[in-house]
């Protein structure tokens, strides 16, 4: 669902004036200003009032605001439920029942200038699959172009996106053997990094359909999974740590990133990662899964000095709200074909192809 003009919906509680537009000038007043009531296209305040006006008509629709997203809004009618997501003017709706979907969407029509696009398809890039089973989400149109613009299209395949035997370095010498390693020199690459990259596309070329399934009867309990190298960056020794985070089956969340801080032993930089995790997980409500570092009370050596701020994640499994277990991850580290594959198709949702 699309808003027309969806800016000038809003009404604007901040006194703003305008000039008179070239043509439409007052000659009585050539020099006098126009008080705006509604939010104009250009103004700063627009895309916030558009907000607070399709929020406010959500809101008394009978919808609930999520706690945490703010941009999601949920409706229940007995057994039924509808869900809203707002992106911007764009409006993804979905339901358990026909007729409240059908209701919803003429609701929004009478209050709003609306575009009804059909059963949702592309969104931000991805392309969505529905079948009676689950939904398919995965990005082969997108892949095709990037690689099409580069002149990639015609590359050799690669059946892994980075190599076992190269490090990250700043020198000629060194390769970048992963997407988040090579963005850190995108300001000055060197021709060591282009080739990185160039692997991580023949890696595209050869899974341009790989994507996630999201079943239809998955369970709706939590997991997340983390891990961390020591000092792998060869610059300023700082660790790369992974998560992921997965609702039932379905991958919803991930992230690999160095750490702020440099890690004093491996045992720090996955305890930090797996606090990290745990920050995720809680946000989005536990039974959780993590390390198992914490499973142990008593305070190693190597663990005495790690932030303090980082051992929340003990109390949260003192008190029953986490559970621990151990898994190998693939965010931080390069691995050979047959592992790389086997940890890509532990979790069904990240190993399909259509």
């Amino acid at each position: 669902m699309d808003v027309k003009s969806a800016f000038l919906n809003g009404f604007i509680e901040e006194e703003v004036c305008v000039r008179q537009p070239p043509g439409f000038e007052s000659a009585r007043f050539p020099d006098w200003v126009y008080k705006l009531r509604k939010a104009l296209y250009g103004l700063k305040q627009a895309p916030r009032a558009w907000y607070a006006r399709l929020k406010s008509f959500l809101l008394k629709s009978g919808f609930v605001m999520g706690s945490v997203d703010k941009t999601l809004f949920l409706l229940s009618r007995g057994s039924d439920t509808l869900i809203v997501q707002i992106y911007v003017d764009d409006i993804i709706f979905g339901g358990s029942s026909h007729a409240l979907v059908s209701s919803f969407a003429e609701q929004m029509s009478r209050e709003f200038g609306m575009s009804l696009m059909g059963e949702l398809q592309f969104f931000l890039g991805l392309q969505i699959q529905q079948s009676p089973e689950g939904t398919f989400v995965h990005q082969a149109k997108y892949t095709r172009d990037i690689l099409k613009k580069f002149e990639m299209g015609d590359s050799k395949t690669m059946t892994t996106p980075m190599s076992t035997n190269t490090a990250l370095d700043a020198d000629e010498d060194g390769e970048a053997f992963a997407v988040c390693l090579c963005v850190r020199y995108q300001a000055s690459p060197r021709t060591s990094h282009r080739q990185a990259v160039k692997r991580i596309f023949r890696y595209l070329k050869f899974t341009p359909e790989l994507g996630l399934w999201y079943s239809l009867g998955s369970s709706l309990s939590l997991r997340g999974f983390s891990d961390a190298d020591h000092a792998g960056c060869r610059i300023d020794r700082k660790s790369t740590y992974g998560t992921c985070q997965l609702l039932g089956t379905s991958l919803v969340s991930w992230s690999s990133r160095k750490q702020a801080s440099i890690s004093l032993s491996t045992t720090e930089a996955e305890y930090i990662a797996a606090a990290s995790c745990c920050s995720q997980l809680l946000w989005m409500k536990p039974p959780l899964v993590i390390l198992a570092l914490t499973k142990n009370p008593i305070l190693h050596s190597r663990t005495k000095h790690i932030d303090v701020r980082f051992h929340f994640l003990s109390d949260h499994y003192e008190k029953g709200d986490i559970d621990l277990i151990h898994l190998a991850d693939i965010f931080t580290k390069p691995l050979e074909f047959d592992a790389f594959m086997r940890l890509r198709a532990y979790h069904p949702s990240s190993s399909l192809l259509m």
